[in-house]
């Protein structure tokens, strides 16, 4: 069995998968099951929502999972639409999956979403929260870019008046030596 084949029959997540934590929930491991159906269904809606840390964590999993089937299975296959049925709670969403994200996401050999941190709301909650969001969505990018970079026009413009004030202090320090 060569590379090709091995590859279709075992998937694998393009992403590292943290340890698990205890999630709690009132109504039990259904409800568990509830929130993250409906965070799933609303992160292939929005394409960027921010929630808590925890549960944006464990619902990547899920979507990475989702989006991996549907391009390996393609709309055609049984047992991949009852699991976007499962889990996708807006049916018109499946639709989405399959139209929309699988030709989008069809040669990524990198995870299909990103995690951010985001600022708590201090005051209110402690919980960690985060911004999952689906790559290559129409939103402008989250990703902070090093303002350090050498090369930027600013930056270029301040270390030339460093050297300018270096230059001016050491024929400063010069002329008090010569003095």
């Amino acid at each position: 069995m060569n590379q090709a084949n091995v590859e279709r029959l075992v998937s694998k997540l393009r992403y590292n998968v943290k340890p698990r934590r205890k999630l709690k929930n009132i109504d039990g491991p259904e409800g568990r099951l509830r929130k993250i159906q409906k965070t799933l269904t609303a992160l292939l809606k929005y394409e960027r929502i921010e929630v808590n840390y925890n549960r944006a964590d464990e619902t990547r999993g899920y979507v990475e999972q989702l989006i991996d089937r549907a391009i390996r299975d393609g709309p055609t296959h049984k047992e991949t639409m009852e699991m976007a049925n499962y889990w996708i709670t807006e049916k018109q969403l499946v639709h989405k999956l399959f139209k929309v994200l699988v030709p989008r996401y069809q040669n990524y050999s990198s995870a299909f979403t990103k995690l951010h941190n985001a600022p708590s709301i201090y005051p209110l909650t402690y919980y960690k929260r985060a911004v999952l969001e689906l790559k290559g969505n129409v939103y402008p990018s989250l990703d902070q870019h090093n303002t350090l970079e050498r090369y930027q026009l600013h930056n270029l413009l301040l270390d030339a008046a460093k050297k300018e004030y270096r230059m001016e202090k050491y024929k400063e320090i010069a002329d008090n030596i010569k003095q």
